[in-house]
């Protein structure tokens, strides 16, 4: 895998190559234009931009993050790294707000709950 410097990442994002960073890594995406399913006009945005943030926004499929393997050409230098990557383990930082999701309203239900009792409780006496 080769290393890429950010400015041919940007020289490289027009129609004939569209190259994306997403995780730091590079990937040549021109040949999934019309296979994209979100259309190619969303590809062409990131052309030559860091695309990490809006993938992974979108809450891709581990099928969607197996298949950006076949587009990697290279990783950007450490020294133009970005710092703000958030998972590049598995490509995803999906556990995080999962768990929020499931466990606000568990504990919404718990308290209400709580309540309901103290007050049946109290009111009985």
């Amino acid at each position: 895998m080769s290393e890429e410097h950010r400015e041919e990442v940007v020289k490289n994002g027009d129609k004939n190559a569209i190259y994306i960073t997403i995780h730091n890594r590079v990937y040549d995406v021109s040949n999934f234009l019309e296979e994209h399913p979100g259309g190619g006009d969303v590809l062409l945005e990131y052309a030559g931009k860091d695309a990490t943030e809006a993938f992974e926004d979108v809450g891709h499929s581990d099928d969607a993050h197996e298949m950006l393997k076949q587009y990697l050409i290279g990783e950007l230098e450490d020294s133009e790294k970005s710092s703000n990557v958030k998972n590049q383990t598995n490509g995803t930082d999906g556990g995080v707000a999962w768990c929020e999701w499931v466990i606000l309203p568990i504990g919404v239900v718990l308290v209400a709950t709580l309540i309901y009792r103290a007050y049946l409780f109290y009111n009985t006496r």
